[in-house]
């Protein structure tokens, strides 16, 4: 319930508090398997453009259009494992039958943001390990206010120091080596399922 209050709360805001932005300390990391097969089968979806801005000014604009998309994206989209929806551990991939698991809600994000015109540079899939210590993937999204976390487990969009998350890598924004995050525990537990 009170993530629900803060996602109604952020559509009035004109723009968040500002917030920290994390410090990627730039040591390589290995993509995840199911990446690197997203890729192959979606090259736009991961090339990266040096020409795109890397952090994305905020506006109370671009606020509305974060919010309104994760919000959209998270209700539209039904969860379902990948093993359930296609038999395989791990597979990333937009979910264009409405199904998917955590990073398809992401990626799916992505696209729609960037068609809306945000440079899908300041915008990075990531892993982090969540409050129950498994797996999981957000949506990064740097800007001139901070870093913030667009995620299907709450519709509010949260700094990402207010997560209760480990960060553990995310995809670069020079090519597509990913960066190792070091492991950097988000400082609060105000995170709600």
């Amino acid at each position: 319930m009170m993530a629900m209050l803060s996602a109604n709360a952020q559509v009035m805001a004109s723009l968040p508090s500002p917030t920290e932005s994390i410090e990627v300390n730039g040591r390589k990391a290995k993509p995840v398997s199911a990446w690197v097969d997203f890729c192959n089968r979606h090259a736009e979806e991961c090339a990266v453009d040096t020409n795109e801005a890397a952090v994305i000014t905020m506006t109370p604009n671009i606020w509305k259009q974060l919010v309104q998309v994760n919000r959209k994206v998270n209700r539209d989209v039904k969860p379902v494992t990948d093993m359930d929806h296609w038999g395989v551990a791990d597979k990333w991939d937009l979910p264009t039958d409405n199904k998917g698991d955590c990073e398809d809600y992401q990626l799916l994000k992505r696209k729609l943001l960037a068609e809306q015109g945000l440079p899908r540079r300041a915008m990075r899939m990531t892993v982090v390990l969540d409050e129950e210590g498994e797996g999981h993937a957000v949506l990064m999204v740097r800007t001139t206010q901070g870093d913030y976390i667009l995620d299907n487990k709450t519709s509010a969009i949260l700094p990402w120091g207010e997560t209760n998350y480990v960060y553990v890598k995310q995809e670069g924004n020079i090519d597509q080596q990913w960066v190792s995050l070091g492991g950097v525990t988000s400082p609060t537990t105000t995170a709600k399922n």
